[in-house]
């Protein structure tokens, strides 16, 4: 089973998006049993307690148009810990990269990467908090998780 995380700041918009849509297309290519899919924040903006904010409600809106639901899903911040629970680190920036290799300190196994990166783009996934382009950052999401999907199952037959 490969294990992914989804990271963006606050664990809101772009990576429960990314999370959701992942599983989506994983389910829809039968092959869902072979990940464990989450995502978190590299900030602790979006929680309060022990209790993380639900995903943002435009981000929620923007994948029930695409017949997608993140029911129950709240806001986690990553931790150190996580690394050796994970096989991937998906960042949707370059600042979530920066801020990802503050928590972990390093990445001696090579498991942080950007979301487009796996598309062969290495920018940055549109950031809908400023923008308010959710449509945007969808379109982003998918195209990266399509390809990382693509990669993971092209590499698991090799």
């Amino acid at each position: 089973m490969i294990k992914i995380m989804f990271v963006c700041h606050g664990n809101i918009c772009r990576s429960p998006m990314a999370e959701f849509i992942f599983k989506d297309l994983a389910e829809k290519s039968g092959v869902l049993q072979n990940f464990s899919v989450s995502s978190s924040a590299t900030s602790a903006e979006e929680i309060w307690g022990d209790i993380g904010n639900p995903v943002y409600p435009p981000a929620r809106a923007e994948l029930l148009k695409h017949g997608i639901t993140c029911d129950g899903k709240r806001a986690v911040q990553l931790r150190k810990s996580d690394y050796g629970k994970y096989d991937l680190f998906i960042a949707m920036d370059s600042s979530n990269v920066r801020n990802i290799m503050k928590i972990f300190g390093s990445d001696s196994d090579g498991k942080v990467h950007k979301l487009l990166e796996f598309a062969g783009d290495g920018g940055d996934v549109a950031d809908p908090w400023y923008s308010r382009r959710f449509d945007t950052a969808y379109n982003d999401i998918l195209k990266g998780c399509t390809a990382l999907l693509e990669s993971l199952l092209k590499n698991s037959e090799n």
